[in-house]
């Protein structure tokens, strides 16, 4: 059975069982920190922790957890790698990474190595609270200022329109690739229905469509390829 079914309800309608969280972090005082706050929620459970990016691996084997939050600069493995090997191994395992850095060389490395979030360790409890329930809940989440920084050091925030569409987009639509601009530029799906004039469920089917069409696991996945197909533009 995997993670997402083992939360489900119960035909007898038993309430569905906790998060099951996995803590990685050189830093035992942060650590204890973060089981402080998510210690308060009801449906959220840590269930080891780690003091290094090896640690985190072998115990995300050992236990499956369904999230590991996920230091990124850690002893004998950092968590780009420690990610990747997760991702790699197919474990029913998601990582969320936290960072006292905004933004360093690390992000896109982190983003494309399989993480489904990036978050500043100093965001409120209840945004990471939130954030661990979306990651569980098989969405990405990166935190505004983040993305924001991203996009402003990587790309423009519109496409070449004169370019041809990358090879690796022609099974999208052109109302597909515009959607997929909105997302690479950070808008929310109701954001991104306000700028297109339709709704915002049909926003959702064409998010979902990309994602589809392209195998791609999220929209953190879908934002690295619009940066990496050239769909938005390096600054010059």
């Amino acid at each position: 059975m995997s993670a997402d079914e083992g939360r489900r309800m119960t035909d007898s309608g038993a309430t569905e069982r906790p998060i099951r969280i996995l803590l990685s972090d050189d830093q035992p005082l942060l650590r204890a920190g973060f089981r402080m706050v998510l210690g308060t929620e009801d449906d959220l459970d840590i269930v080891a922790e780690a003091g290094d990016g090896l640690e985190a691996v072998e115990l995300s084997r050992r236990l499956l957890p369904d999230v590991v939050l996920m230091d990124i600069r850690m002893p004998r493995m950092d968590g780009v790698a420690a990610t990747r090997a997760i991702v790699d191994a197919r474990l029913p395992v998601r990582v969320l990474i936290l960072t006292t850095f905004d933004l360093d060389e690390y992000v896109v490395g982190a983003l494309r190595a399989g993480a489904s979030g990036f978050l500043a360790k100093d965001v409120p409890a209840e945004d990471l609270v939130t954030a661990i329930r979306t990651v569980a809940a098989g969405e990405a989440v990166v935190a505004p200022r983040i993305l924001r920084r991203l996009l402003d050091r990587f790309a423009d925030v519109l496409p070449d329109p004169a370019a041809a569409p990358p090879k690796e987009l022609h099974a999208l639509t052109e109302r597909e690739r515009e959607v997929l601009v909105q997302v690479a530029r950070g808008l929310s799906n109701a954001e991104i229905a306000r700028a297109l004039s339709v709704s915002e469920t049909t926003i959702k089917t064409h998010v979902g469509h990309v994602l589809t069409k392209l195998g791609l696991r999220d929209r953190v996945q879908a934002v690295v390829l619009a940066y990496e197909t050239g769909l938005v533009r390096p600054r010059r």
